[in-house]
């Protein structure tokens, strides 16, 4: 098989990057490895609604996705977000509104100073080179534990914050290094965005689930998707590059790598890679998250005046969101166990999880969270393709040392997938655009016409390797 361009992943990253190409006239095929398009993006249609068992939200901010939904005809509709949210402090609970709970004034006060402070830190990290800030040796010698430790005295503070990063990165605090951190938060545009609803990472839903979009471009795209194609063996000269798996072979002049760190390092490189390229894939794990979905004949909690959002600094099943269809059809609670919990529950049984799950809803919500019609349940961890979620995490020393690689292009080689964003790393709006990137990339060097670039492509400046 031959062809101009080959994309190895049929996520989000890789589908963007190889309809811009299709577009610009590139003959381009994609290589996914499972038996369906979207990766981190999973749909299950249920009865009547639908399962997101991966990324699923967007918010105002994240034009990439919001104009890819538009240009195939996806609709989305907003987050539940009316009447109270929960908040379980130990066993005491609270109602509250907005992103973050108020229902003590003086921590309230506390962790906005905290947040705005972060935020204008995160503001000194710039986004296409976060080893290039004033402090970021420090700052990356760091955990964001260590951080925290060493700069909130208080302990309900720091608490909160361990449940920012656990909700936020699928992590503990002591995974990520703190210079990562702020990088984090700046590519989104603040923090109170990645926390909240309305104006924020989690305003809206796609109506018929986040999947939707990848579909449609992969029926775009056509024949040029080939499913269930793992790449096992990647092979490069200077102007050309063999992709090979089981019982195939591809030969084309350049390719685009659009998987996370963990499974790119899995592919065997003729020859090898640059060190720091090598030592990124080795050195940057994923994040750890189960997502589970409760399914009721009707969202009951409403009737009570609540939004079915609520937090809890204790227990396994610490975030919950109403995910119930735009027509309240039925009503549908999702949770989270994300980091340590994670890990200690994807080693239980499915039965001894669902039993957890449910526990965890009826501390918001009652017994009535007890009997579902129906349960549902995702481990990223246990995704073989995925390896975790929701992004890959940098621990200390990554960033200063291998970061340089990111986005810097190895001989006919170009790397995608959220991880390379700058804008909303970690998210779907992240990966869209770093196809984008990935895609003007490739078209300079086979020297495509700009007049046949996609206009979206050629309303922003070609990217600049990372040196």
């Amino acid at each position: 098989m031959n062809a101009d361009v080959a994309v190895v992943g049929g996520g989000y990253a890789g589908l963007t990057a190889a309809q811009a190409l299709h577009d610009a006239g590139v003959d381009v095929v994609v290589l996914e490895a499972r038996d369906r398009v979207g990766g981190r993006v999973f749909t299950e249609p249920i009865p009547g609604a639908w399962i997101d068992h991966g990324g699923q939200w967007a918010g105002p901010t994240q034009r990439r996705i919001l104009a890819l939904a538009a240009r195939h005809g996806v609709e989305l509709f907003n987050t539940y977000d009316e009447g109270d949210n929960i908040i379980l402090r130990g066993e005491n609970r609270a109602h509250y509104k907005g992103p973050i709970p108020t229902d003590r004034t003086d921590l309230a006060a506390d962790e906005i100073a905290l947040l705005l402070e972060l935020d204008l830190m995160g503001l000194q990290v710039p986004l296409d080179a976060p080893w290039e800030a004033p402090d970021a040796e420090r700052w990356d010698s760091l955990t964001a534990h260590s951080w925290f430790e060493q700069n909130v005295d208080n302990d309900e503070v720091r608490l909160d914050m361990k449940g920012l990063v656990n909700a936020v990165f699928s992590a503990e605090l002591r995974e990520i290094s703190f210079l990562h951190f702020l990088f984090y938060l700046h590519s989104a545009g603040g923090s109170t965005k990645t926390i909240t609803v309305g104006g924020g990472a989690q305003e809206q839903r796609f109506v018929g689930g986040a999947q939707t979009t990848a579909n449609r471009v992969a029926t775009l795209l056509g024949e040029r998707v080939k499913l269930e194609h793992p790449v096992r063996r990647i092979t490069r000269t200077d102007a050309s590059v063999t992709l090979e798996g089981d019982g195939f072979s591809v030969e084309a002049r350049r390719a685009v790598v659009a998987v996370p760190p963990p499974l790119a390092a899995q592919i065997e490189w003729r020859p090898m890679l640059p060190v720091d390229r090598d030592q990124l894939h080795q050195r940057v794990p994923m994040g750890t998250v189960m997502k589970l979905h409760a399914v009721y004949d009707r969202p009951f909690w409403r009737e009570d005046g609540l939004s079915g959002q609520a937090v809890a600094d204790s227990g396994s099943v610490a975030v919950v969101f109403d995910n119930s269809p735009p027509d309240a059809s039925c009503g549908i609670l999702l949770g989270f166990i994300e980091g340590d919990h994670a890990r200690t529950w994807g080693l239980a049984s499915p039965e001894a999880r669902r039993e957890e799950a449910l526990r965890g809803f009826a501390r918001y919500f009652g017994d009535r969270a007890l009997k579902p019609e129906a349960y549902y349940e995702k481990s990223w961890a246990h995704e073989q393709y995925s390896r975790g979620c929701y992004a890959g995490l940098f621990p200390p020393g990554v960033w200063t040392t291998s970061g340089r690689a990111i986005r810097t292009p190895v001989g006919p080689l170009h790397w995608a997938g959220t991880e390379t964003a700058t804008e909303w790393m970690g998210y779907i709006d992240g990966a869209v655009q770093s196809g984008e990137r990935a895609a003007r990339e490739v078209l300079e060097a086979l020297d495509v016409p700009r007049e046949r670039w996609p206009a979206l492509l050629a309303s922003e400046p070609a990217a600049t390797a990372a040196t």
